[in-house]
């Protein structure tokens, strides 16, 4: 075993020194920056105390509020002079009542516990037949043309065991979309988590309001509807109230000017926002933690690499990525979009094993950092992903042509995903050390990508943004969101 770990470690040793031909080493600076966050990280503390003392994080309500003055005077208080409030409005939504049943004519209606959908309409009483239309996905209705007109649309989220090869994973606001182009009167989602667990978050792909109840069930009674539904007829009675009304909400930013390139800026955010079944201890708080982290480590170090630096705690990504729109708006509107070099979002990201970009000419540069990071720590095992997506605050980013990255290959603690947007997402999921990695190999990720003497990603054209999209087959889904720029 030691001549083994002896023979890594000189492997590694020369890895580190062939790489370091073409980038510095940051071995003492990544050696004090893990040192301080295993000695002092705050991470944990704060959204122990957050959660506790605030609750939920929905935008819009006097909880959001105080989430971004909690975030603010954080901040703050770790030495940041220049923290600022980023104000946007949005179209603040919120669920009222509730009411879903379902039943033949023959049994009558029986109530189905279920969970509103953002942005469903702020009224709404429908009464009509239901139909299955399995994953929800285009082909299902172009199969069976019309058969969903006027009708309440059973649909899975996620993909069906057993579905076909190839069936597209849409979001629950894509699936909403089509349905609703394909005129259904309603959407009954059945959550892919087992044991009664209710899902929420937005059905909307613009953040506005939808035309058409959408609403979340079980696993265990949409399956057994489902199976009633190939012997009988079904009906379902949707009755629902919410809130929807312009309010102001506000992104919390605090900035390191760069050393030498002051011009060119690195983004590292995470959503503090979060949905009010719950917390939002993990969706998003381990991940804004972190990034508030981050930042305290590199104000206890007086770090100051050559690029500028800014942390972004977005809101209202839950209600369509509605922040980190705001920034990117501002952005293009003071002409400093060619700036961002780089963002890095962290949502839900716990316990990273290696880094993830959208641009794979990064891969040199973000393995010489992982390998620092390795003989450091060897749990940390420096993989890499080069891969693209959609639905959270790097978006807005990409589609306009910046490079995106974060940390991968960790998994959720204690079962945690069964939670995603549903009442049990607490504290008590919140694992210590997978937060402590998190902000610590993170902010080796930010120092090294906002200090190499190059990057080599590529703020993409318009054009090259499009090939890009195109390449990591998004325009459907973007197509759907209405967000697909190019042609129609």
């Amino acid at each position: 075993m030691r001549k083994q770990t002896l023979a890594v470690a000189g492997i590694l040793a020369f890895a580190c020194t062939a790489a370091t031909a073409q980038q510095p080493d940051w071995t003492p600076v990544f050696t004090q920056m893990n040192t301080e966050v295993l000695t002092h990280s705050k991470a944990y503390s704060t959204l122990q105390e957050a959660t506790s003392t605030i609750g939920h994080r929905l935008t819009g309500s006097a909880n959001g509020k105080k989430a971004e003055e909690y975030a603010f005077n954080l901040l703050t208080r770790y030495g940041f002079t220049n923290v600022r409030y980023q104000p946007f409005e949005v179209e603040s939504w919120s669920r009222g009542t509730i009411a879903v049943t379902t039943g033949s004519n023959a049994a009558g209606q029986k109530p189905v516990k279920a969970v509103s959908l953002a942005h469903s309409p702020v009224k709404a009483d429908v009464t009509a037949p239901l139909v299955d239309m399995g994953n929800g996905v285009e082909e299902d209705y172009t199969t069976a043309a019309g058969k969903v007109k006027g009708k309440i649309a059973l649909v899975y989220l996620g993909v069906l065991p057993g579905s076909k090869e190839g069936t597209p994973h849409l979001h629950r606001s894509e699936k909403t979309a089509i349905a609703t182009k394909h005129g259904a009167a309603g959407v009954i989602f059945i959550n892919a988590v087992p044991n009664g667990v209710l899902l929420t978050g937005t059905a909307s792909v613009t953040g506005k309001l939808i035309p058409i109840p959408a609403v979340c069930i079980g696993q265990e009674d949409g399956m057994a509807l489902k199976q009633q539904l190939t012997t009988q007829q079904l009906t379902s009675h949707i009755q629902l109230t919410n809130f929807s009304g312009k309010i102001k909400a506000r992104n919390v930013i605090a900035t390191i000017p760069g050393k030498s390139l002051p011009n060119e800026k690195i983004v590292i955010g995470g959503h503090l926002d979060s949905w009010d079944l719950a917390t939002g201890a993990i969706d998003n708080g381990i991940g804004s933690f972190s990034v508030l982290d981050i930042a305290r480590t590199f104000q206890a170090l007086h770090l100051q690499p050559a690029r500028t630096v800014e942390f972004v705690l977005f809101m209202g990504e839950e209600e369509g990525l509605l922040g980190s729109k705001a920034y990117v708006n501002a952005a293009i509107k003071d002409k400093s979009i060619h700036q961002l070099r780089y963002m890095l979002n962290y949502d839900m990201t716990n316990d990273p094993k290696g880094y993830s970009t959208t641009d794979s000419a990064s891969k040199e540069l973000f393995q010489h950092i992982g390998a620092i990071a390795h003989t450091l720590d060897t749990s940390f095992t420096n993989s890499f992903r080069n891969e693209a997506g959609l639905h959270s605050d790097h978006q807005p980013f990409m589609l306009q042509g910046v490079p995106t990255a974060g940390g991968f290959g960790g998994k959720l603690p204690n079962n945690a995903g069964a939670c995603y947007h549903a009442d049990c997402d607490n504290f008590s999921l919140v694992d210590e050390k997978g937060l402590q990695n998190t902000v610590r190999f993170s902010a080796m990720l930010l120092y090294g990508i906002a200090d190499a003497p190059v990057l080599v990603a590529k703020h993409f054209t318009d054009a090259e943004t499009r090939e890009f999209l195109l390449k990591n087959n998004l325009k459907q889904p973007l197509q759907i969101a209405g967000e697909w720029r190019w042609e129609k």
